[in-house]
């Protein structure tokens, strides 16, 4: 499944409407770090409101775009993370280290603004 990217200003944004296989994942990483650079992004926020699990292998790759994305100059916030999904996350060990965190879309928008 594609995830839809939406530019507004200098900011993307990645809307993740239903749960995303490893390939689809990749593929995000694949298209952010591309569209970053073609649209010279300041930011990126990626929505994550519709997942209701996240594994290990999510969280790594969330980390990577954000490394990516960092390193290509756009910084990039996590927006929509229900509470038992973090919940879960703790209770796992799996973290989010220097990522930033939003409650919902307009948070994050102000963040990067």
């Amino acid at each position: 499944m594609k995830v839809p990217i939406l530019k507004q200003g200098n900011i993307l944004i990645a809307t993740i409407q239903s749960a995303l296989t490893d390939q689809d994942l990749l593929g995000l990483q694949d298209n952010l770090s591309h569209q970053v650079i073609q649209h010279r992004s300041q930011g990126v926020v990626i929505d994550i409101t519709e997942l209701d699990v996240m594994d290990s292998f999510a969280t790594r790759t969330l980390r990577n775009i954000a490394n990516i994305l960092k390193l290509r100059g756009a910084k990039t916030i996590i927006v929509g993370m229900q509470p038992d999904v973090a919940f879960a996350m703790v209770q796992l060990g799996l973290t989010l280290p220097d990522i930033k965190t939003a409650r919902d879309l307009d948070e994050g928008l102000a963040l990067l603004r």
